[in-house]
């Protein structure tokens, strides 16, 4: 295989973004259908990346000669996926596993009209790990979903087959969710944008309904930061919340010079490798050369963070092997469950007493992260505690606390804005010395988007990202 397979060529996408490309569609410089088909053509030429859950592309071109395409949404007619563990009708949910039914779904979910009021084409569902469960999008049953900057690699996860559609150019937009990382993670292993908005910042995932502690906020992830920006303005406005300020289109960078707080430990007590950690100090002097204040700062929580959310985390395995054929359909088979997700419901029964203080912990997080941000206006660290590792190194059917032990210390960012429900954004700002994307991640107070949007748009003209195609 290339080191990079990516599918940008001289068509009528050229290496537009989906606000570039959106303006062009209104210009009439090119018609939804040849977005479609073009964003089709470009899938076929990814195919050994295996990104693709559902394709839907048929249905997709169709729709976009017959639909009545709004011109004031702000991405009418721009070809996109969705991820397939959100309903969309006439797909199958299939949530990466062979566990779940094959039967299409009859209605959309809430969040998926909210993503369709943007004006977005879908052309089908991405891939994702079983259940979202891992961070790589690898399973026991068929290929994985490899990164385009290098197939031998993995490109995270739970949004790994979004992240790769943009990546590789196929889209330039692609719905994602984040219930650990599963924005930010495959958007720092394929040097994308990935913002985890504010918990009930956007609608809720129909599978977080009646968790004790709701982890997952829906987004995007792009190869822009305006794009971003621009899909979670237009996400608000076809469903204001009431739980938070409103937050408008951030359309640039802001002359406030911030207080930046810096973690360089991951929460495990490793250190980083030696790319990460020279990508962080990399960041660190772009920061104050912008004029930013960077002080260190402690983890808003301690160690026992760690015991909480991985047993918050079994838990949810467990009810999937019991619960499925509720949660799923009567059509679910718990014996089609892959090892990993079996491994973490295992871990949860031996366990069961834990549940009532994890619970707990976790939502007392919210409260420890918001008084983080008293002293500091964000928090920088990596997104990752290590490089992207290669296909194999979180093999789903390998031994489970082998993959375990390296997903907790792969892992070691993330999880906490899950737990606490604050915004994070995860920026494409260096590389490995393989040439692999390396994500800085960046935290606010709750609520707090437009800041996170206004740095990343500083940072993203200071250091331009690397492009896959370059």
């Amino acid at each position: 295989m290339p080191d990079r397979i990516h599918a940008f060529t001289d068509d009528v996408l050229g290496d537009l973004d989906a606000v570039g490309l959106a303006a062009a569609l209104r210009a009439g410089d090119l018609s939804p259908r040849e977005a479609a088909e073009a964003a089709s053509a470009r899938f076929d030429a990814l195919t050994e990346l295996h990104p693709v859950a559902f394709d839907d592309r048929d249905r997709g071109v169709k729709r976009a000669v017959d639909a009545p395409w709004r011109t004031d949404a702000p991405f009418a007619g721009v070809p996109t996926y969705i991820k397939n563990n959100t309903a969309f009708a006439g797909i199958p949910t299939r949530h990466g596993s062979a566990a779940t039914p094959r039967r299409a779904e009859l209605a959309n979910e809430p969040f998926t009209e909210q993503f369709l009021s943007t004006g977005v084409n879908v052309l089908g569902a991405s891939t994702l790990p079983a259940f979202g469960l891992t961070a790589t999008t690898e399973f026991d049953d068929g290929p994985p979903t490899r990164n385009p900057w290098n197939p031998e690699y993995s490109c995270g996860a739970s949004s790994g087959g979004s992240a790769v559609l943009v990546a590789s150019g196929a889209v330039p937009i692609a719905h994602a969710n984040d219930g650990g990382g599963s924005i930010r993670i495959p958007a720092a292993a394929c040097g994308l944008v990935g913002l985890k908005p504010t918990r009930d910042r956007l609608v809720k995932a129909a599978q977080a309904q009646g968790m004790p502690v709701d982890l997952i906020s829906n987004g995007v992830v792009t190869r822009t930061v305006r794009d971003t920006a621009h899909f979670l303005a237009a996400a608000e406005r076809h469903r204001p919340t009431t739980r938070m300020p409103f937050l408008g289109l951030v359309e640039g960078p802001s002359e406030r010079r911030l207080r930046v707080g810096l973690i360089d430990t991951p929460i495990t007590g490793n250190r980083l490798d030696v790319d990460t950690a020279r990508a962080l100090d990399e960041t660190v002097e772009l920061l104050t050369d912008l004029g930013h204040d960077v002080i260190p700062v402690p983890l808003p929580v301690d160690r026992s963070f760690i015991g909480h959310f991985t047993h918050y985390w079994s838990m949810l395995a467990f009810a999937i092997s019991r619960n499925g054929k509720k949660m799923f359909g009567t059509a679910f088979e718990p014996a089609e469950l892959d090892p990993f997700t079996s491994g973490l419901a295992r871990g949860f029964l031996r366990n069961a007493w834990r549940t009532p203080g994890a619970i707990a912990a976790l939502s007392r997080s919210a409260k420890r992260y918001h008084r983080a941000f008293t002293q500091v206006d964000v928090i920088c660290s990596p997104t990752l505690a290590h490089t992207t590792p290669r296909i194999g190194y979180l093999d789903p059917a390998g031994d489970f606390e082998q993959i375990f032990d390296r997903l907790v210390h792969y892992v070691a960012f993330t999880p906490l804005n899950n737990a606490s429900g604050g915004p994070a954004i995860s920026l494409p700002l260096a590389q490995s010395s393989e040439g692999l994307p390396i994500g800085i991640h960046f935290s606010a107070d709750h609520a707090d988007e437009r800041t996170l949007l206004e740095l990343a748009y500083e940072l993203e003209a200071a250091e331009p990202f690397t492009r896959i195609q370059d």
